[in-house]
């Protein structure tokens, strides 16, 4: 692969609702294989997703298993192939402690967000750091109404806001992740 260096979790916990509280959000099979598309399609190598609850837990798994197994195989190779990207933590913890086991270094964070932090990168800047390969890279996207502030404020960076043709940028977190790793990844980037 060749972001061997690069993972990416969703965090379903923490997250926000619109008021701004500490949620647990649910998982959407649209999540699983939308989002594991385009990190095999961009080759990072693991694709996390963060969910403590025991019954949604099991619904992934239930996936996954399918999936991962000869007769999910034959039903659709691609799938097959995109499920075994993914993994499942309780915990973010969890998450940087399996990425630092499997690759004996931690990695560094990076928060997504609609909102600008003070440690904000560009696109370019954060690919220029990917593509030295110094270090390994954990981007994290939220779900609900994004990732709180106070663990945002704990990232090693932020990656800079979508920003749109106007001033709306309420993306679903499918688009943000197929949109953030085409900025960080794709061939055919104009700039």
């Amino acid at each position: 692969m060749k972001n061997e260096n690069v993972a990416i979790a969703l965090l379903h916990y923490p997250a926000m609702d619109r008021e701004g509280n500490v949620i647990i959000t649910s998982f959407t099979t649209m999540d699983l294989h939308d989002i594991a598309r385009p990190a095999r399609a961009y080759e990072v190598r693991r694709f996390y997703i963060v969910q403590p609850v025991d019954a949604q837990r099991e619904v992934i798994k239930r996936q996954l298993n399918y999936w991962l197994s000869e007769e999910g195989k034959k039903a659709n190779p691609t799938r097959h192939e995109i499920a075994k990207l993914v993994k499942l933590a309780y915990t973010l913890d969890e998450v940087v402690e399996d990425v630092e086991r499997e690759r004996g270094k931690r990695p560094k964070l990076v928060g997504t967000d609609a909102r600008t932090y003070p440690n904000t990168v560009s696109y370019s800047e954060l690919k220029k750091k990917i593509e030295r390969r110094d270090d390994e890279w954990l981007i994290l996207f939220g779900t609900g109404h994004g990732i709180p502030p106070d663990l945002m404020n704990t990232f090693d960076y932020i990656l800079e806001p979508i920003l749109g043709a106007g001033d709306w940028n309420h993306l679903s977190v499918r688009n943000a992740v197929a949109i953030i790793l085409d900025r960080l990844f794709s061939r055919n980037r104009c700039s």
